[in-house]
């Protein structure tokens, strides 16, 4: 779009008239909206810009960069600044490699750019300086690599215009700037450089707890939540001591964190970095000088994620059970069906009885022919009339991210200190012929109310609508009281126990049923010898 059309759209905006979304959101910059009041912060005040009525502020920094002698410490408070700043254009995402996005959620990537200067949130609110609304703190996908928190699906002006809370989306340091466990290597200068990007989370979670009360936030009734890798980050946060009281209800969906990275494995990975750079260990101050470029070309094939330090991370926050430090933490979590099916590459075209005997061995390794003739018989019983390709799909989705999920609702739910809600989403996406089905990420925008903004992930149904009315109002009433149930658009949703099991079904008919297709998940246990599973 040119710059001349752009500043028209944003006057628009500003001015109350609805535009076609893309015109509001294709590009990182709303200079020409009407602008928003001031705000003071605890850096320096602020002014954002007024879109569909909800005041915006996009690139608040709420850390000092962490470039050169900032790499793998702990985050620092912003410089501070007196005169007014212009927030009206997101900020960088963290350095990373090329994205893995299938082409259906790749289209919701604002691709902004990047840069060790990354600590910056965006703050969504219906009005400033008023009111004590639920704050919900989005933690983005990615993994701990990839991705930021822009994504067109992110956009927190639905939510907050329709559902009264304060949305608060952010960057934070990923993969080798997040994650490179260097302790064990370069001493106690270093005892933060496993969970920096963790850390980063917490002080954006400080900056939350000090300011968002100016923009119109309860910042005593803070819900953190978050999607795949940012799933993962949220049951991390509920096991870190710092972050402790800065959050008081959880959202984790199709993902988790049940133990966290060792020490050990965590060195291993560092090592391998080290050697790929031809550094020796008594060289690790020179990561410091070394360009983004040169460091992310070291790290292709490697994971990375929060480590169990003895420091930042005292232990697996769900190993062997729920961390007490969040035990009066409500939770909701969930997966999709088919959370596989988004993989690039995945196998989405119906196979033969041979090819998918075939599948399931390579899906769950280490089984006997036997055993993957008993789980495949299991899942048709348990799903009259499956294709074998969502056989794989949905055996392959159970024992990898539905797995985490359910482990920490069973481990939350046993401690009984605060109340567990379970969901499993099954709508289909008829996108890409119908073949992704319920594919992992296709949740997120039926809960920021944002479908139309995901046309190229959701279609163009008219049913996508009263999902979304749904899901967004359950998770914006757990956000303001700690329970999912809104009456007239859901049926009784009960907390979940390890007894019961009550999972609500997210589909075009919502219902509760207790351990939905048990059977299976029983026996894919017994058979992997994992009950319950990380």
């Amino acid at each position: 779009m040119e710059r001349r059309a752009f500043l028209t759209s944003g006057a628009l905006i500003g001015a109350g008239i609805l535009l076609d979304p893309w015109d509001r959101l294709l590009a990182q910059d709303v200079r020409g909206g009407a602008a928003s009041g001031v705000v003071k912060t605890t850096n320096g005040p602020v002014r954002g810009v007024i879109v569909d009525r909800v005041s915006c502020f996009y690139g608040i920094p709420y850390g000092a960069t962490t470039a050169g002698e900032g790499r793998f410490m702990a985050p620092r408070r912003p410089q501070a600044w007196t005169a007014v700043r212009d927030s009206v254009e997101y900020g960088p995402r963290s350095p990373q490699g090329p994205s893995g996005l299938i082409p259906e959620v790749a289209a919701e990537d604002r691709r902004e750019p990047a840069s060790e200067d990354c600590l910056r949130m965006n703050v969504f609110t219906p009005a400033t300086g008023s009111g004590r609304r639920p704050v919900m703190v989005w933690l983005h996908g990615g993994g701990y690599s990839q991705a930021s928190g822009s994504f067109i699906i992110y956009d927190g002006v639905n939510l907050a215009r329709h559902h009264d809370v304060v949305i608060v989306t952010l960057n934070h340091r990923l993969n080798l700037f997040g994650h490179l466990y260097l302790a064990d290597i370069g001493g106690e200068k270093y005892a933060d450089s496993g969970n920096a990007g963790m850390l980063d989370l917490v002080q954006a979670l400080v900056w939350v707890r000090d300011n968002i009360a100016a923009f119109g936030g309860d910042p005593g009734n803070v819900t953190i939540f978050g999607q795949s890798g940012g799933g993962g980050k949220v049951c991390t946060l509920m096991g870190m001591p710092a972050a402790k009281g800065l959050f008081h209800k959880a959202i984790a969906q199709s993902g988790s964190n049940v133990t966290g990275l060792s020490r050990a494995a965590a060195t291993q990975t560092t090592q391998t970095v080290l050697e790929r750079l031809k550094l020796q260990p008594a060289q690790i101050g020179d990561l410091h000088a070394m360009p983004t470029e040169q460091l992310l070309g070291a790290i292709r094939g490697l994971d990375f994620g929060p480590v169990v330090d003895g420091k930042n991370l005292p232990a697996g926050p769900f190993d062997p059970v729920a961390s007490p430090l969040s035990a009066g933490v409500p939770l909701l979590c969930g997966s999709v069906e088919m959370e596989v099916a988004w993989t690039r590459g995945a196998l989405i075209d119906d196979i033969d009885d041979a090819t998918l005997h075939a599948q399931v061995m390579q899906d769950v390794r280490g089984i006997s022919d036997a055993q993957v003739d008993r789980l495949i018989a299991a899942y048709r019983s348990g799903r009259p009339g499956i294709s074998n390709v969502d056989v794989h799909l949905i055996l392959a989705s159970d024992n990898t991210m539905r797995r985490g999920v359910l482990t920490v609702a069973e481990r939350k739910a046993d401690a009984k200190q605060a109340p567990v809600y379970m969901y499993y989403f099954t709508w289909r996406s008829p996108v890409h012929d119908g073949k992704l089905k319920a594919y992992h990420t296709l949740d997120i925008p039926f809960v920021f109310d944002n479908v139309d903004l995901a046309t190229a992930m959701t279609g163009g149904r008219q049913d996508r609508y009263l999902l979304q009315d749904r899901m967004s109002a359950a998770w914006t009433s757990f956000a303001r009281t700690g329970n999912p149930n809104v009456k007239g658009l859901l049926p009784e949703w009960p907390a979940f126990d390890t007894t019961q099991r009550a999972t609500m079904i997210l589909n075009n008919e919502c219902k509760v049923t207790n351990d939905p297709n048990g059977e299976e998940r029983r026996l894919l246990r017994t058979i992997t010898r994992c009950d319950p599973c990380d």
